[in-house]
């Protein structure tokens, strides 16, 4: 049995025990990452541990920090009252709003964990408070994200446009965009008919809300100082590129040292099981790909001889590593692997590009993705495990449906 094989079945392995004996995920896939990379292939511990998220660990801990500062000296409250004032009884609309700002803070150079951590724990709360799911908001942030980072000015739109230019490539930029943009759009839409129009998913949580939140809450310096931090993050990692997670720590360290009795209760709020999770699955899935399990997917896939069926196996391995990666990554991965089916002028180059970078996004809402553990991360705890389930259950379906879908709308039509 070769190593890639035995790589898949554990990982197989992880997903069953983790369902049977409801331990964490992370943690299993960390005991078979020093299983299967020291103990039987002999890597050293260090080099194994090389895969380990440091960026989206740091991401998950300092925005959860972040907002749970912002949560519990009622700034949180602040922005979910405003928001409510400025829809009126227009409540429905909020979601969409959601959508269109994660859209535009990353068609404007965020990176997508960056505008789902801005945009989704504020829609979470005002979903929680209104007695809609918390899953409908934080899909809709992930949508939003996903439908904006393929602009020219976003960051996924310019890492394609650039790993196509390095194999003397070239696709159309608005056609990128407009593809990936109206992709992402039915996929809210298809949210929108799944929970948008079910309301009093969490008719409890939000009692308790109403009941614990002023009915009028008013900014103090406190809350005005942690606004500057949001706004700064907002401008820091929007304009200045900065990177997402130091930043937020940065400025919620800031804040800790200034209001330190926020601080101390706001510490509870970062969802260590969270992160334990994604950063164990991640580790290990990265362990797979030193291992080439990707790679040897697509020698396999550059093997069939049937240009449409290759391209829809590359959308499909797209899809669904993408759940459990770096996206950033995986585009970088498998333009080159689609560079020989664009050069032959067998496949329609920009069909292909659009279907393959749909694919790998759209499923960014998986937990295991940063953008999927950012809204289990900012879930209230009484459904946070529901939001996890049903992220799950979305992400699964996600990765059987759109890249067959993505490849069937821009590859074949």
């Amino acid at each position: 049995m070769s190593t890639e094989l035995i790589g898949v079945l554990v990982l197989a392995t992880i997903f069953v025990l983790a369902s049977v004996t409801g331990l964490n995920m992370g943690v299993l896939a960390l005991a078979a990452t020093f299983l299967l990379g020291v103990v039987w292939l002999g890597h050293p511990a260090k080099e194994v541990l090389a895969g380990f998220p440091a960026d989206m660990f740091v991401v998950l801990v300092a925005v959860t920090f972040l907002f749970g500062i912002a949560r519990t000296n009622g700034t949180v409250d602040w922005l979910v009252h405003s928001a409510v004032r400025a829809a009126g009884h227009r409540v429905a609309v909020v979601p969409w709003l959601l959508f269109l700002l994660a859209t535009l803070l990353c068609a404007t150079g965020a990176a997508s964990p960056a505008a789902v951590a801005i945009v989704a724990p504020i829609g979470i709360t005002f979903a929680v408070r209104n007695g809609m799911s918390p899953l409908y908001a934080g899909l809709m942030a992930v949508n939003g994200a996903a439908a904006g980072s393929f602009a020219p000015t976003g960051i996924l739109g310019g890492i394609v446009h650039s790993s196509l230019a390095a194999n003397h490539l070239h696709v159309d930029g608005a056609a990128l965009f407009g593809g990936t943009f109206g992709i992402n759009l039915a996929a809210a839409f298809i949210t929108w008919l799944v929970f948008g129009r079910r309301r009093g998913t969490a008719p409890a949580l939000a009692q308790e809300a109403d009941s614990t939140a002023a009915p009028d809450p008013v900014l103090g310096a406190e809350q005005v100082a942690t606004l500057v931090a949001m706004v700064l993050l907002v401008l820091g990692t929007t304009v200045l590129s900065l990177d997402t997670g130091l930043l937020a720590l940065t400025l919620a360290a800031a804040l800790a040292v200034v209001f330190r009795t926020t601080a101390q209760r706001a510490a509870k709020e970062i969802a260590w099981p969270v992160v334990l999770l994604v950063c164990g699955i991640v580790t290990y899935i990265a362990l797979l790909q030193k291992l080439g399990v990707v790679d040897s997917l697509g020698e396999t896939i550059a093997a069939v001889g049937v240009p449409l069926l290759a391209a829809l196996l590359i959308c499909y391995v797209g899809g669904v590593v993408s759940a459990f990666a770096s996206t950033t990554g995986i585009l970088g991965a498998l333009m080159p692997l689609a560079a020989p089916f664009l050069a032959s002028g067998s496949i329609p180059a920009t069909g292909l590009v659009i279907a393959l970078a749909s694919a790998s996004t759209i499923v960014d809402a998986s937990p295991f993705s940063t953008n999927g553990a950012l809204v289990v991360a900012n879930a209230p705890e009484p459904v946070r495990t529901q939001t996890y389930s049903g992220l799950l259950r979305w992400g699964a379906g996600v990765c059987v449906i759109a890249p067959g879908a993505a490849w069937f709308a821009f590859v074949v039509l």
